[in-house]
């Protein structure tokens, strides 16, 4: 809802702030003072084109802002929160800047942003009707939304099962398509994969394979090497020669002896005895360690190499394809494994894919049909209650017509096309609503539909600019009650010329004109009591002083249930 729209050397206006709130709010004045520019100032907010000639003359600059109260969970605060403003306490600030050079600014929720978002925040927040602004509904998709809004549950429920199927033989049908389009592919990469597996499996390669024969082929390869050193080193240990050469045993046998024959006269050489025994042990311990080495160096390590080497081959070349390592193999392996019996099930799969769109397309032909129908019983009931309506607004041969037509194709929303199109007189065609009226027509056609359709609508603002036009008497009446019956469950703004209109506003604003000047200018001011009276008798007569006009305005407002 706005509660406030400040206004600042726009057009005629010099500085002007419009009290809104809740309710029915009519805005008067008289020709050329500016109540236009009321409504052009709502448009700049709401993204409307920006135009260097709406800027009041000698101005560098025309401002308006706009403050709006929006509920926390409202869907437009996340919007807002995107640009990188901010919704506090749920009031939202729109500012739109418009210099004498034609270039404009936007600010919302306090943060600079394109003026585009203005225009995405507009759907959300208020909807204008007249000659010149935006029409609701004028979209195939506008009125599909706003007739399946009139239909209430029976229509949610239909359209809800339906896309519930549609989403189902959607998928079903695109897994389908996938399917039977890269058949050749999957069957090569089937024939590769499997040409893979069973070369794998032929080597049967085992976890760390690589590493273990990497290391004995090292071993084979100095062997020699090895069998000199390990002999050396127990030689000079355990010296097995019948020559006398001494060795480790030996000699450390010998330094223990004579140790021992002395450690009674001095006991302080009893840790150098230990020492030469536990040496002595360690020194059989280790030649009977390279014994055992030496006796398990193979004695045919030529030949064993030369099959070692031959199994490294095979190893690299399956990881030259299949991964760095024996385990990347191995991995790769498994993987191809698990991913041919996903190839080689794909044919049942189409198979059950096949039988699985032809049961979604015979359910989603039996919901497009229940929808259809729930949605052509809605049109029926629509057009003959708005068209009730219009005769009440002076348009007693205007039909409007709600076609439900068959698209040719199912969509997400349905098999339907929606068109909203008005007869202006019996004999004629229908045609579009945005075609099939003048622009005062028009927006009484609009504001039948917004009446009948309040009950379902999400706009929390209605702005209604000439409604009146051509119209007068009784059926101006009807247009201001019809309107204050809209007001009763969203805002609405309407400019006005009609006193039988403005009586049943609970705000009136009046835009006042000042040509004391060079330039003129305007403002505006809350109407009440016998200012009120006197604007209202200014309506009717002309004169606001007129006693005849005075008492018809009072009258005015008794059928509208106002007291003065």
């Amino acid at each position: 809802m706005i509660e406030e729209i400040s206004i600042a050397d726009l057009g005629v206006i010099g500085e002007a702030t419009l009290e809104l709130g809740p309710g029915f709010t009519v805005v008067t004045g008289e020709t050329g003072a500016g109540k236009t520019m009321i409504v052009t100032a709502l448009g700049l907010l709401l993204g409307a084109r920006a135009d260097a000639g709406s800027v009041r003359r000698g101005a560098s600059s025309a401002v308006v802002e706009g403050r709006w109260h929006v509920p926390d969970h409202a869907t437009v605060v996340d919007r807002v929160e995107d640009a990188g403003g901010a919704v506090e306490d749920g009031e939202l600030i729109l500012t739109r800047t418009v210099s004498a050079e034609g270039r404009s600014r936007a600010t919302v929720g306090g943060r600079s942003a394109p003026v585009a978002v203005l225009g995405e925040l507009a759907d959300q927040l208020v909807t204008v009707h007249g000659q010149s602004d935006q029409i609701r509904l004028t979209s195939s998709t506008a009125q599909r939304a706003a007739l399946d809004g009139f239909g209430g549950a029976t229509v949610e429920k239909a359209l809800r099962k339906y896309v519930t199927a549609y989403d189902a033989w959607q998928e079903h049908a695109a897994e389908l398509e996938t399917l039977t389009r890269d058949r050749d592919d999957r069957l090569a990469e089937a024939a590769r994969l499997r040409a893979a597996s069973d070369e794998i499996e032929a080597a049967v390669p085992q976890p760390g394979e690589d590493a273990e024969l990497a290391e004995r082929a090292e071993r084979l390869g100095n062997l020699e090497e090895l069998r000199l050193s390990a002999g050396l080193a127990h030689e000079a240990i355990s010296s097995e020669s019948l020559d006398g050469v001494a060795d480790v045993i030996g000699l450390v046998e010998a330094a223990r002896r004579a140790v021992e024959r002395v450690v009674s006269a001095d006991s302080t050489l009893q840790p150098v005895l230990e020492q030469l025994t536990e040496l002595g042990i360690q020194a059989s311990e280790a030649s009977a360690s390279l014994s055992s080495y030496l006796g398990s160096l193979e004695p045919e390590a030529g030949h064993d190499l030369e099959l070692i080497n031959e199994r490294r081959a095979v190893l690299s070349a399956l990881a030259r394809k299949y991964g760095e390592t024996v385990d990347d193999v191995i991995a790769f392996g498994e993987r191809a494994s698990n991913r041919l019996l996903e190839l080689d099930g794909d044919d049942d799969r189409i198979v059950a894919l096949q039988q699985a769109v032809e049961q979604d397309e015979q359910t989603l032909a039996a919901a497009a049909s229940s929808l259809t129908s729930a949605r052509s019983k809605a049109a029926t009931d629509l057009a003959k209650r708005v068209t009730a309506e219009l005769k009440t607004l002076a348009m007693g041969g205007a039909t409007l017509v709600v076609e439900v037509t068959d698209a040719g194709e199912y969509r997400r929303h349905g098999r339907d096309q929606v068109a909203i199109l008005l007869q202006p007189h019996s004999g004629t065609d229908p045609r579009p609503i945005g075609k099939g009226a003048s622009g005062g027509e028009l927006s009484r056609v609009m504001l039948a539909i917004e009446v009948v359709m309040a009950g379902s609508t999400t706009v929390p603002t209605f702005v209604f600019d000439e409604v009146d036009a051509g119209v007068g008497g009784a059926a101006a009446i009807e247009i201001g009650r019809r309107l204050a019956a809209l007001a009763e469950r969203t805002q609405v703004i309407v400019v006005t010329h009609l006193a039988q209109v403005a009586a049943f506003a609970n705000n009136h604003l009046n835009v006042v004109k000042d040509a004391s000047g060079a330039v003129t200018s305007s403002s505006v001011r809350r109407l009440e009591g016998d200012d009120r009276l006197q604007e209202m008798a200014r309506l009717l007569s002309g004169l606001g002083d007129s006693a005849s006009g005075m008492e018809h305005a009072r009258e005015l407002l008794e059928v509208a249930g106002h007291t003065v």
